[in-house]
């Protein structure tokens, strides 16, 4: 027995360990850059300057965010992606950018699962049918009538092509067995704009988007596309109570940091994050903005993409979208 290198191996072990926990322990060294792939005031951006609030007083450092908008997304992922693997930048994303993206672009600046530690999904929020309030419907089976019904050219708008509101829709026509022409829009802004305006006759949008004017009674809201009934808006129904059960479209939205980030920086960082979202005054701004807040793990969120994937990549083939 080499009891010698044996010592050796164990000494050098212990010597990583105990350098690891050190730079844990010196994290964060300065201001903590957090990238938004979103332009300021998009969902994303919105639940990256809650908790960086939060995590800012927890960790004793300023929190800086940073919009960096382009490309569905892949712009300010791809700055998170290519930043030191130091803990001092992360970033928050979504489907498109880490699920449905690879799908839709032959070339793709990074590649998730090679490039990007995933921390946790910090919060989901429903997609919400809505239908313009020129058409007396009151439910999707209504919805779908009317739109086998015969009218030709039945519109729908979403947040851009390839965008997870665009394949939803695409999934629920299908599933119905009608036809719907889709028009993108650069964002939820400007989609339920079109809807407002009659311009378009429905769309399958984030519930933060369209719930202030279903409110005012300015749309109307029929379902929302998640397994179940979302708890920020119990009482509508889910697709699937209307015959659609393979139309989930929940915008969720997810912390990241750069690949190789150290495993100690990596839990603590997950450990502050799922806490500050604990806090019941962030629950409550979030779920004020019809955001249910999630906090999994990081194999969690790892099976969410999967699933994305598997979900999306029929749509996407069937319907030969391609962004690039």
């Amino acid at each position: 027995m080499n009891c010698p290198g044996l010592l050796l191996r164990l000494l050098g072990a212990a010597l990583m360990t105990t350098a690891t926990i050190a730079s844990a322990q010196g994290w964060p060294k300065g201001p903590v850059r957090v990238v938004v792939p979103f332009d300021a005031g998009s969902t994303p951006d919105q639940v990256a300057r809650v908790v960086s609030d939060k995590l800012a007083a927890r960790l004793g450092q300023p929190m800086v965010v940073e919009n960096k908008s382009g490309a569905a997304g892949n712009i300010g992922t791809d700055a998170v992606a290519k930043a030191a693997p130091d803990g001092q930048t992360i970033g928050v994303s979504i489907a498109g950018p880490l699920a449905v993206n690879p799908l839709l672009f032959r070339r793709m600046p990074y590649d998730p699962a090679r490039d990007l530690e995933l921390l946790t999904v910090a919060v989901s929020q429903p997609a919400v049918l809505v239908v313009a309030n020129k058409h007396a419907v009151n439910s999707p089976k209504e919805l779908l009538n009317l739109i086998k019904g015969g009218r030709a050219n039945f519109i729908f708008a979403s947040i851009g092509a390839g965008s997870v509101s665009h394949l939803a829709m695409e999934t629920l026509a299908g599933g119905a067995g009608v036809d719907v022409v889709h028009v993108p829009y650069r964002g939820s802004g400007a989609a339920v704009t079109a809807v407002l305006a009659g311009e378009v006759d429905m769309a399958l949008l984030p519930a933060a988007a369209v719930m202030p004017h279903v409110k005012a009674g300015k749309i109307r809201a029929l379902a929302v596309a998640s397994a179940k009934r979302s708890p920020s808006l119990p009482d509508l129904p889910t697709l699937a109570e209307s015959g659609l059960p393979d139309v989930q479209a929940d915008a969720w939205i997810g912390f990241i940091a750069p690949a190789k980030t150290p495993a100690a920086i990596v839990k603590r960082l997950h450990e502050q994050i799922t806490q500050a979202l604990a806090e019941p005054a962030v629950k409550d701004k979030l779920r004020s903005q019809y955001m249910d807040v999630v906090g999994n793990t990081p194999a969690e969120f790892r099976a969410l993409l999967a699933a994305d994937v598997a979900r999306w990549k029929p749509v996407i083939q069937k319907h030969n979208i391609q962004l690039d």
